[in-house]
């Protein structure tokens, strides 16, 4: 009897069942690989995902930074086009006698004073000035110096 049954068992049944009980744990296997690969994929995608939000930020931060130099070199530029007029308009004659000699009087005694300033605030600082101080006096020397420039060439 015990011979039937390891001949029915070592036949086609022991395979079968063998094969299903393989197939089984084949197909368990299989998806708990498919399970990780999706688990993996998934995280590649939001990685992917952060990636491509930051290259997004990072293109807009760009945008914004590139118009706001060229904000500030258009102002820049619009700010050295006042100067030059400001300083152009120092060296332009009235007809008017009085006035004109008082244009050209202006810039040499401010000039003068804007030296006296220095010297004087030199010695009241034992040899310090304060910003303003050098302030005032760079613009006054540039608008005297940079007229002075401006007329040696025509302009």
């Amino acid at each position: 009897m015990f011979s039937a049954l390891f001949s029915f068992l070592g036949g086609s049944a022991f395979r079968m069942i063998w094969g299903e009980v393989s197939s089984w744990m084949t197909k368990k296997q299989d998806h708990a690989q498919e399970v990780e690969r999706m688990r993996l994929q998934a995280e590649l995608d939001a990685a992917q995902h952060s990636r491509n939000l930051e290259a997004i930020r990072v293109q807009a931060d760009l945008g914004v930074k590139t118009i706001q130099v060229q904000a500030e070199a258009a102002m820049g530029g619009i700010e050295a086009e006042a100067w030059a007029d400001v300083v152009g308009s120092t060296t332009k004659t009235t007809g008017i006698r009085f006035i004109d000699i008082w244009n050209g009087a202006i810039r040499p005694l401010l000039a003068t004073l804007a030296i006296l300033v220095v010297v004087a605030q030199i010695v009241a600082n034992g040899f310090a000035l304060s910003d303003w101080d050098r302030e005032l006096v760079a613009a006054i020397l540039g608008i005297y110096l940079a007229d002075r420039q401006l007329m040696k060439r025509g302009k």
